[in-house]
């Protein structure tokens, strides 16, 4: 298919480190495109590199992508795609270096250039930080762009905001400045909607029994526009699906209120609308940009101490009992009390249940330390000299391991002055990258009054049912914080939809958050509602506070939850 000059196709092919290895050469080889990115860092995978570079100082950097370049680096540069990733890590001149021996062992020649300036590590405690493991600034698309623009073949960044890498070659393509806020924030959208890989083409969708073929979604594409437009897209004869659906489902993803900072711009999510252009296309256009703040946000990941932990199973009758019985033994077991101790009872159990799992509840205990001795074998030890003492049935998922450290995730805010954004290109030369100039105070934005509920919806009767029979939800992590967003299809069903979802009863319909603050949005421009948990997550995903440590499955738990919901918005009985 042929592009017009004035569109910027952008694929991404990586939302995570660990993300399908045959992504790159899917999407090099499906079809046409202009740039290439991909994101290979979350909070936990700073931790994580972090801690790979401790051990090794040659690493820190994202492994899986170099594997993927030395498969397609040739086919890159044989089709003219720019690679933007921001797979340095906490190394990216460490990641470089591996680019360069990979394309002299295979004979190629190919510009490559870095961004730098994200770590403030050595200069945490200076800047009121503290002593962090690391301490990354979350920096913007600039620096990307004017590698971009040098010619570099592959674009190499450390900590980026996740949307950077594709704002970075649209600034580099359409000449856009500090001032041209609206054609940045609508890049941002877009760069927000694909960043994340196949969960733009339907992957952790609601309604996923709707898409035809989801056993390999493909990646999504961005076609960007010179006034920071979109459309949203994917390669012809690839699985999946790109709807207003599943582009609203990714936009509430990990989102706080209307205004989606970054250090570019403050994209204002209540502009946005949304248009089905066609088969697996969804214009993105309207975006209003504001500047952005006068603070750049930084990663701060830490070890937070060592942790242990096991699961009993508990099976049949007297369930509590039994549960209460394990807890009184092995906390009198403990040569030794933990920092922190905290018992998990899943009522997993059915009466009267066909299978022997199908009874079963499960009990898990969690210790936190300073002092891996602590954790470690005092711990084990409890576990296993418990055995034979207890309840009825006793047995654990697994033996009893050792302590294993864990890391804490805070962030922490540092003026946009303060981060030295540069970008070293392929001939060795070191360009600066100056802050914007116009900054705006953050201020949150939570409320666009909804519409009134229709009196007639009011009056026409009730059936008690799932949300999720109306309405879809996206949920994840920011930090110790989760987030729901939550969108009905039908014009209809919004004005019901806002009138819901009160704080009240977000907290009665999840019990788990009944004593912690909430923070509720609306969107009516997406039909959508978002509600951010503050503390869920206790101190990030590393820290494994819940059951679900990221808050993945938070909005089909509430989607699974009964309400009553007008009989006017069911959708229609299918044929038989």
């Amino acid at each position: 298919m042929s592009v017009a000059p004035e569109v910027l196709r952008v694929g991404n092919c990586s939302g995570f480190y660990g993300d399908r290895l045959g992504a790159m050469r899917e999407m090099l080889e499906g079809g046409e495109l202009d740039v290439l990115t991909g994101d290979w860092l979350a909070e936990l995978t700073m931790l994580i590199l972090a801690r790979d570079r401790m051990k090794d100082e040659g690493t820190g950097y994202a492994k899986t992508f170099l594997r993927q370049l030395h498969d397609c680096l040739g086919l890159a540069l044989d089709r003219g795609v720019t690679i933007v990733a921001n797979a340095g890590g906490v190394n990216s001149p460490g990641l470089v270096t591996a680019i360069r021996e990979l394309a002299t062992e295979q004979g190629l020649t190919a510009a490559v250039a870095h961004v730098r300036g994200d770590d403030l590590t050595p200069r945490a405690a200076d800047l009121g930080l503290g002593t962090p493991l690391g301490a990354h600034a979350y920096l913007g698309g600039f620096g990307i762009a004017r590698a971009v623009a040098s010619g570099a073949d592959v674009v190499v960044t450390g900590r980026v905001t996740d949307a950077s890498v594709i704002v970075g070659p649209a600034i580099a393509h359409f000449g856009w400045g500090r001032d041209d806020l609206d054609a940045l924030a609508g890049a941002t959208v877009a760069g927000h909607v694909i960043e994340c890989g196949t969960q733009a083409t339907g992957g952790n969708y609601a309604f996923f029994t709707e898409i035809k073929d989801l056993v390999r979604p493909g990646f999504p594409i961005a076609e960007i526009r010179r006034d920071g437009s979109s459309v949203i897209t994917k390669h012809p004869a690839t699985a999946g699906a790109v709807t207003v659906d599943t582009v609203t489902s990714q936009l509430l993803y990990e989102v706080q209120d209307a205004r989606y900072a970054g250090p570019d711009v403050t994209s204002r999510l209540d502009s946005i609308s949304l248009r089905q252009d066609g088969p697996d296309r969804v214009e993105i256009s309207g975006v209003r940009g504001e500047a952005p703040p006068p603070d750049v946000k930084v990663s701060l990941t830490s070890l937070g101490g060592f942790r242990n932990e096991m699961t009993m199973v508990v099976t049949g009758l007297d369930i509590e009992a039994k549960a209460d019985l394990a807890r009184r033994q092995f906390e009198d077991a403990l040569t030794i009390s933990p920092a922190d101790l905290t018992w998990t009872l899943a009522r997993t159990d059915a009466p009267d249940a066909p299978t022997q799992q199908q009874a079963a509840a499960l009990l898990t205990v969690v210790a936190r330390d300073p002092d891996p001795k602590v954790v470690g074998r005092p711990f084990s030890n409890a576990a296993v000299e418990i055995a034979l003492g207890s309840y009825p049935g006793f047995h654990p998922t697994s033996p009893p391991g050792a302590a294993v450290p864990y890391g804490v995730f805070t962030p922490g805010w540092v003026p946009q002055s303060v981060p030295q954004h540069e970008v070293v290109l392929d001939d060795g030369r070191v360009e600066a990258v100056p802050p914007p100039t116009t900054t705006r105070p953050l201020e949150p934005l939570t409320d666009a009054h909804p519409a009134h509920v229709p009196g007639e919806m009011r009056e026409g009767g009730t059936v008690r049912a799932p949300l999720g029979t109306v309405a879809g939800a996206r949920s994840g992590d920011k930090g110790g914080n989760a987030n729901i967003g939550v969108w009905v299809r039908e014009d209809a069903a919004w004005p019901w939809l806002a009138d819901l979802l009160t704080p009240e009863r977000v907290h009665e319909l999840l019990p788990e958050t009944a004593d912690l603050a909430l923070t509720i949005t609306h969107l009516p421009n997406l039909r959508a509602v978002n509600i951010v948990v503050e503390g869920l997550l206790g101190e990030g995903v590393a820290y494994n506070a819940r059951f679900d440590p990221q808050a993945k499955g938070l909005a089909e738990w509430l989607r699974s939850r009964h309400v009553d919901i007008p009989i006017s918005l069911l959708p229609p009985e299918p044929q038989q």
